[in-house]
């Protein structure tokens, strides 16, 4: 069995189990007060993002996207790709790969769902964000939105699997900043959900050893 074949079927069975949730997400927790907060309202809106995996060369790998400079709490922010979730929408698995293709030109077709992560909420921006996981088997052809994104990383979750390379730093967002642990990606710092998600990813997986060999 090739290795990635592997890794997708031993994720598959760990999703079936106990999500770590709020444990894994304490590991790339920030320290503003706004981030902390974790009760959502009435004027909360639902979004989902896609965790797409596939492989390059064996070695299991993802797309996040860095979003444009604009007014707002993620301006400028490194991201899985996905949205809010509209009233056409089937679920927040219909809105996690509509928003892809959006994004990033990723057919939904080609697309196979694994399952979701713990929903997080984004105080700030009030979202509940739930990660779905997705796979494809080969590497896509990316086309990413002029409008919704200004680069995409192509990055490889062995990169994430060595505790050493979460940092800390000071981030600046309006009207606060926040001390803030944190992945770096090419130059890039990813925090807040996105870095929660990866964390809880991680925890499911139950990392010990390079994700490429067989598992």
């Amino acid at each position: 069995m090739k290795p990635f074949s592997s890794f997708i079927q031993h994720l598959s069975k760990q999703l079936k189990k106990p999500l770590p949730a709020e444990m894994a997400h304490a590991v790339m927790e920030a320290s503003s007060a706004a981030y902390l907060t974790v009760n959502p309202d009435e004027k909360t809106r639902r979004s989902a993002v896609l965790m797409l995996l596939y492989p390059i060369k064996d070695e299991v790998s993802f797309p996040l996207i860095v979003r444009p400079a604009y007014e707002g709490f993620h301006s400028g922010e490194v991201a899985f790709p996905g949205g809010r979730y509209e009233l056409t929408d089937n679920d927040l698995i219909h809105t996690a790969l509509r928003e892809a293709q959006e994004e990033v030109g990723v057919k939904p077709n080609d697309v196979k769902i694994l399952g979701t992560l713990t929903e997080i909420y984004i105080g700030p921006s009030n979202f509940l964000v739930l990660p779905v996981i997705g796979y494809i088997p080969f590497r896509p052809d990316f086309v990413p939105s002029d409008r919704e994104v200004e680069a995409i990383l192509e990055s490889k979750l062995d990169h994430f699997c060595d505790p050493n390379l979460v940092r800390s730093s000071e981030i600046r967002i309006p009207g606060d900043r926040v001390v803030t642990p944190y992945y770096e990606v090419e130059g890039h710092k990813v925090w807040g959900a996105t870095a929660k998600m990866i964390a809880e990813l991680l925890m499911v997986l139950d990392v010990k050893r390079p994700l490429t060999n067989d598992v």
